[in-house]
């Protein structure tokens, strides 16, 4: 166990000996200074662990040392020792960070028992964790092997999350690399499950999970319908680990009504997953229904210019009469000058905001060394993307929205995995560029490794030549074509991709919110 060292601050040092030495008889070490200025000169050249400071002493007292004290140690909490309840004075102490206070006289198991809640309670919780995951590591591996349709995957996937979310900043790495390999094997029978059932998804009066097409259908218009002002924000690549890292944040003013996920459609990618959801329709339709509005993976241009224009096709073919406001939320001046120009928006029943800054994210920390460095690995990217969501101007505006009473949906199109695992395929110059899922005529691969299609109108695919079969990676795998192949593995493992088949992919949030009364 870890020494922990205490430093004690009082001008009356030499009368707390027993309470020092009951301290030392339960294994601290109590290190002392009579004056803010020797204790301030310990803090120099050496950390402690906690740190007790009297509140009156000759000379400096505690509170106008504390300043300089929480400087030279702002890692080590404080707990102020005071003869005074005034409010006041109290005020002023926490004001100036302290960490909790004792009333004189007091005695050797209130030190104790404030030791114990400041500096010993990390590692209780951390133990209580690591034994809670413990205890549910069978019964979610049980349940793995067991499940049987689209809710018992939520479910599992839910749980794994919660675990990875209370298992972060634990520093007893066994139970991490557990957690990692039990999710492993999720998504592998989760793959199982996906090339079994998936087509039979689209076939007449089968059973089926909420997919993207229906989503607003489904989930958004009845909440017009029924009168509300609504706001639906679709965060590109958002997972639903992110969600739960944002939660906090945004349940300080808005309650949550609903949260659930649904399942994102093949390939979770942009171009096909967010154009299905805004059309009402899968791709094969889109591209039936629409041609001058869909463009196939091997044309030039932007695949996604068009949202605005399918959700009005989307509206119409419904017959609702909505109005709507949409915009994109690519950079912050974007969102702050929607923040300060938020009355267009007001003027509408609907509004929809695509904002792509995590898929933006995971574009460029695939280029860019530095991004590498700070989103490392899942629990650094879900750090990194709740660091952006406290100072973006995305944040500033759903406080506004809050305030003008607006029903917030919350959701994305796909997720994204951290790959690892290469796979080769060799194609066609005109072969689809992703990672997670290719198409194209001539296709070469080994089929154990992904779920293919080769009849793409059966999983509503649009096929645009009689021989377009579509592959789909599963699990951590990626594609890489045979040429330069050592580069390209090195260059793209560890990298967030998004297309294939994982439950961070395809099962992402839909969460309903309200404001807080």
């Amino acid at each position: 166990m870890k020494e922990i060292n205490i430093l004690w601050i009082d001008d009356e040092i030499d009368l707390l000996k027993p309470q020092i030495l009951f301290l030392e008889e339960k294994g601290y070490q109590v290190h002392t200074a009579s004056n803010a200025d020797d204790a301030l000169e310990m803090l120099q050249d050496h950390s402690y662990d906690l740190i007790l400071l009297d509140e009156h002493m000759p000379g400096t007292n505690g509170i106008e040392a504390l300043g300089d004290i929480k400087d030279r140690a702002p890692a080590s909490p404080v707990i102020m020792i005071t003869k005074s309840e005034e409010e006041n004075i109290m005020e002023e102490a926490i004001g100036s960070r302290i960490d909790d206070y004792l009333i004189k006289p007091v005695n050797p198991r209130q030190i104790l028992l404030s030791i114990k809640k400041h500096v010993e309670n990390r590692k209780l919780i951390s133990e209580k964790t690591i034994a809670g995951y413990q205890a549910n590591f069978q019964e979610i591996s049980s349940r793995i092997r067991q499940a049987a349709d689209y809710d018992d995957w939520k479910d599992i996937y839910r749980d794994i999350v919660h675990w990875e979310l209370e298992l972060e900043g634990q520093t007893e790495n066994g139970m991490h690399e557990v957690l990692k390999m039990q999710k492993n094997d999720a998504n592998t029978e989760f793959g199982k499950y996906i090339r079994q059932n998936y087509h039979r998804w689209f076939e007449e009066n089968q059973d089926k999970p909420q997919l993207s097409p229906s989503l607003l259908k489904n989930k958004l218009f009845p909440l017009i319908k029924n009168g509300e002002q609504v706001c639906m924000v679709l965060i590109d690549n958002l997972r639903f680990d992110h969600w739960q890292k944002l939660k906090p944040l945004i349940s300080e003013f808005y309650s949550i009504r609903r949260e659930d996920m649904y399942y994102s459609i093949l390939p979770t990618a942009t171009q096909y997953a967010r154009n299905a959801i805004f059309a009402g329709l899968m791709p094969l339709e889109i591209s039936e229904m629409y041609p001058n509005l869909w463009l196939h993976d091997e044309e030039q241009g932007g695949k996604n210019l068009r949202e605005k224009d399918l959700l009005r096709k989307q509206i119409d073919r419904l017959g609702l009469d909505v109005s709507y406001y949409y915009d994109k939320l690519g950079y912050s001046k974007t969102g702050t000058k929607l923040v300060q120009n938020i009355e267009q928006l007001l003027r509408h029943p609907l509004s929809v905001l695509i904002v792509n800054y995590i898929d933006m994210l995971s574009h460029a920390r695939t280029e860019i060394e530095i991004l590498k460095e700070l989103a490392s690995d899942e629990s650094a990217y879900r750090s990194l993307t709740l660091s952006w969501f406290q100072h973006s101007s995305l944040y500033a505006l759903l406080k506004e929205l809050a305030s003008r009473k607006i029903t917030l949906v919350l959701t994305t199109d796909h997720g994204s995995i951290q790959v690892q695992n290469p796979r080769k395929v060799i194609g066609d110059k005109k072969t689809s560029v992703n990672l997670r899922y290719k198409n194209g005529k001539n296709l070469s691969y080994k089929e154990s490794e992904v779920y293919e299609s080769r009849e793409p109108n059966t999983i509503h695919l649009p096929k645009p030549h009689i021989s377009t079969r579509y592959i789909f990676a599963c699990n951590q795998d990626y594609f890489v074509y045979p040429n330069n192949y050592n580069y390209y593995v090195n260059y793209y493992k560890n990298t967030f991709q998004h297309g294939g088949i994982s439950m961070e992919e395809m099962l992402v949030p839909f969460v309903e919110l309200e404001p807080r009364k």
